[in-house]
């Protein structure tokens, strides 16, 4: 199980002992740590203000630094009990629940992380006046919020999305069996590594094409790189044929998650290929923009930022005997530039537990595929 979803498991639970123990009574304020897991840090600050008691959510010194602001300011307009301890707009935050409801009226930015969307989407039926949500702007990755009420519809959550404007009444959640589907994220890196392959027969199990994950884009992605992918026997088939690269912009903003994987394979392959839709890169884990340009240039790629839009100058590519990746902190950074192993002789990757976040087997099953991982 991923480090993000063991977290937040782990501090709900956490949060559910604090509400029947004896320390409630006396009014303590719990501290919730969530040490690096932005999912955790937005769901919770949602969760945490329709709950009863006294609350201080927290995390690293990179989690201080990536904002909440759009997240929080949303709750305080309805009436929730929001405070900045620190800076403005960033955590830590300390939050009073539960809060008394002004309005189900909300206005929200469409080019933000969704995962502000989806947060206050999964609070809404347990408010007493249920959210009216307006998007403002084109909305960036909604495949994630269209799986977030999907997931509600299968609880029994009724929704009304109306050209910008989603509507939740209040209502009770039910019980529900429901199918947790393989990471799509995580299946990049084998698109990755088989693009970088001279040859390549991958099967990735419990994958399916009819996903709701917004990443499952990477197999149309792929294709442009000679990946095909057959769904069949539970999974699906990665095969690498011969294909020459001619898609010269990729729109990203569905799926930004996959940047890194996509960036750096048409980096190393020598393609000088323009991205769009990477707005929410720089708050990520850290900021991937940043990062992508200063890694990418240890092997000649330049990765140049121009009026929202990002391209790659890989005229100096080369590769080094030997390189040593930086990761920043940011799981995708390691899975991402590690097929560059199938291109360079020795490829060191920095801070390997990161990968712990979202594919904790992630060297595990190199290792399988053949990869030799030296730790």
């Amino acid at each position: 199980m991923a480090a993000d979803t063991v977290t937040l498991i782990d501090r709900l639970k956490t949060i559910a002992d604090h509400k029947t123990s004896e320390l409630t009574a006396n009014d303590a304020t719990l501290t919730v740590d969530i040490g690096p897991a932005g999912t955790a840090m937005r769901f919770l600050t949602a969760f945490l203000a329709i709950q009863q008691g006294d609350f201080v959510l927290t995390g690293t010194e990179r989690m201080k630094q990536r904002p909440i602001g759009i997240l929080a300011e949303a709750l305080k307009s309805m009436g929730a009990k929001i405070t900045y301890l620190a800076h403005e707009g960033f955590p830590p935050l300390q939050i009073s629940g539960p809060f008394e409801q002004k309005t189900a009226n909300v206005t929200i930015k469409g080019d933000i992380s969704s995962q502000y969307i989806s947060a206050l989407l999964m609070i809404a039926p347990s408010l007493p006046l249920g959210l009216t949500l307006a998007i403002e702007g084109e909305l960036t990755s909604r495949p994630y919020v269209e799986m977030t009420l999907a997931m509600l519809e299968q609880v029994g959550i009724r929704n009304d999305w109306e050209e910008n404007t989603i509507t939740i009444a209040p209502q009770s959640f039910n019980e529900a069996t429901l199918y947790v589907e393989p990471d799509w994220s995580a299946a990049s890196y084998w698109y990755a590594i088989a693009a970088l392959a001279d040859e390549a027969s991958i099967f990735l199990p419990g994958l399916n094409g009819y996903s709701l994950q917004g990443d499952s884009k990477i197999t149309e992605i792929m294709a442009n790189f000679g990946i095909t992918s057959q769904f069949k026997n539970g999974g699906v088939y990665l095969k690498k044929e011969p294909k020459k690269v001619e898609r010269k912009i990729f729109d990203l903003k569905e799926c930004p998650d996959l940047a890194q994987t996509i960036v750096v394979v048409c980096a190393a392959l020598g393609h000088d290929a323009t991205f769009t839709g990477l707005e929410t890169l720089k708050i990520k884990e850290t900021n991937r923009v940043l990062a992508l340009q200063t890694e990418l240039a240890k092997i000649g790629v330049k990765f140049i930022e121009k009026n929202f839009s990002y391209k790659l100058d890989c005229s100096g590519l080369h590769f080094p005997e030997k390189v040593t990746i930086s990761t920043y902190e940011d799981h995708r950074m390691a899975m991402a530039f590690a097929p560059l192993a199938l291109k360079i002789a020795t490829l060191e990757i920095e801070e390997k537990q990161v990968v712990e976040k979202s594919y904790p087997y992630f060297w595990d099953d190199l290792k399988k595929a053949g990869f030799e991982v030296v730790e």
